[in-house]
């Protein structure tokens, strides 16, 4: 169980990443609100996550008051609603994390690493928001294919980006709570290697035909963050 626990907000949290990880938190003593624009998926999705975890501690709300609710909000929608779902919620991230998942995929070529003009989609959420949200990149390498299956373990690290080193660091604690471990990986300008990174491993996954490639980190002792 969590040492620290939060109120998370996952928006996308009806897909098949966001509610994977809905549902580990959940299970490590969070509680978890699904923010979505449909509501009857979220409720099925909310009944079906909290059977698995055991709990009642997931929740469902519209995207804005999930965001206004919560201390920290996750974003794990696609590429192509990142940015009108940030706006949406813009006034309720202030003074919050924002820890961000997006990959800029652009079907039907997912495994080719297509960056942005501006060379990160993450990097653009914190340019767009600027000081007033503490926006970290996180969790885009972790294969959604078994979140939701809480007897295996997930055999992948997790690459934090972000300005704020204090902010960086409770993100690793997110993953710690969900027997991942998190690395400090710079600023949100490194969050483009990370993003890029999906499509290899995409593209790892079609090659050995395999549904979960994922990263490890070598040289680093246990006990450091």
């Amino acid at each position: 169980m969590t040492a620290t626990p939060y109120t998370i907000a996952v928006l996308g949290g009806t897909g098949s990443e966001g509610s994977g990880l809905v549902l580990r938190w959940a299970r490590a003593g969070h509680r978890v609100i699904i923010g979505s624009r449909s509501p009857d998926k979220a409720a099925k999705i909310c009944a079906e996550l909290n059977a698995l975890a055991g709990v009642e501690s997931i929740g469902f709300m519209d995207n804005r008051s999930a965001a206004r609710a919560a201390q920290i909000v996750i974003l794990t929608v696609p590429f192509g609603a990142q940015r009108a779902t940030v706006e949406e919620v813009r006034d309720a991230l202030v003074g919050k994390i924002l820890v961000d998942a997006t990959v800029p995929l652009v079907p039907p070529k997912v495994s080719r690493v297509q960056l942005p003009p501006g060379g990160s989609a993450v990097a653009a959420i914190q340019e767009l928001l600027g000081d007033s949200v503490r926006v970290v990149s996180a969790f885009q390498n972790v294969s959604a294919h078994h979140l939701k299956d809480l007897t295996h373990d997930i055999d992948c690290d997790v690459l934090v980006c972000g300005n704020d080193a204090a902010a960086r660091e409770t993100v690793i604690g997110l993953a710690r709570d969900i027997r991942l471990r998190g690395y400090h990986a710079g600023t949100i300008a490194n969050s483009a290697a990370v993003e890029a990174l999906t499509s290899v491993l995409i593209a790892i996954n079609v090659r050995y035909k395999v549904p979960g490639a994922g990263i490890r980190i070598t040289g680093v002792p246990e006990v450091a963050s």
